[in-house]
């Protein structure tokens, strides 16, 4: 498979956005405010990479029962959720996917949110039902009005610089990895499964551009993987941040974020 895709963002659902962003800062991240979702409840604050993704810090100032995030949230605490794809034509992708089997991306969902500046910005998406497949997203005003470049904001004082990879949790590896061959078409070739005993698991890693996607269906019902998907659901459990040297804090050890390079524990 050719790498043809980038990593846009990666969602982390929290209760307090406010104490979030003061955390996360006390760890050495820089955060930045992002602002309000139009229409929903939501707000957000980013950590921006030098590698162009970033990681999102989002809360609600009231219940979203409708929306897949929140109701995780509310039902397992806080922690990753989600992650997306830069897609440079989310419609066109999602009608692609779609026409390849894959009637469980939705979309296109527009988005918008304004800015603590006042800017307006709006992107669109094309939405899995589940985690256990990322979500597409494409912008229509500037990208950097949405995720912003500014050098200072690339800067952390832990010395993050990117996203080496994500381990996503799932529940039936075979199945997922035909939804991936929906989403990404003709090019992705299913890499071979491997299988970890002492993790308890089945692993595949795919190669996309600047990073890894490491998927993992439970071999035995006690495993580590088989508890989380019992309580959480699918989705990603793992992220790990280049340049990072040093073990991270609560509550970012909590979310899932780890060092690359750090022994896997579980």
């Amino acid at each position: 498979m050719t790498p043809s895709h980038s990593l846009d963002h990666v969602v982390i659902a929290v209760h307090d956005l406010a104490r979030s962003i003061a955390q996360y800062r006390a760890l050495g991240f820089t955060v930045h405010p992002g602002g309000d979702h139009q229409g929903r409840s939501s707000h957000n604050a980013l950590i921006v990479l030098a590698d162009g993704s970033y990681l999102e810090l989002k809360a609600w100032r009231s219940p979203a029962p409708e929306e897949r995030w929140w109701s995780t949230l509310d039902a397992s605490g806080e922690g990753l959720v989600d992650f997306a794809l830069v897609s440079q034509a989310p419609q066109e992708e999602l009608a692609a996917a779609r026409a390849r089997g894959l009637h469980t991306l939705r979309g296109p969902v527009p988005g918008e949110r304004m800015r603590p500046d006042g800017q307006h910005v709006r992107w669109t998406t094309a939405r899995h039902d589940t985690s256990d497949v990322p979500f597409l997203c494409g912008d229509i005003t500037p990208r950097n009005l949405r995720v912003p470049d500014a050098p200072e904001l690339l800067r952390h004082a832990n010395g993050a610089t990117g996203v080496a990879a994500i381990t996503v949790d799932v529940r039936d590896l075979e199945a997922t990895l035909a939804r991936w061959q929906a989403l990404l078409g003709p090019a992705f070739t299913p890499p071979a499964i491997e299988h970890d005993d002492a993790l308890g698991a089945h692993r595949v890693r795919i190669p996309l551009r600047g990073f890894d996607v490491v998927l993992q269906a439970p071999s035995r019902a006690d495993s580590p993987v088989a508890q989380r998907v019992a309580q959480r659901g699918e989705g990603p459990c793992e992220v790990r941040l280049r340049g990072v040297s040093a073990p991270l804090a609560s509550p970012a050890v909590e979310h899932g974020f780890v060092p690359d390079g750090a022994l896997r524990t579980q």
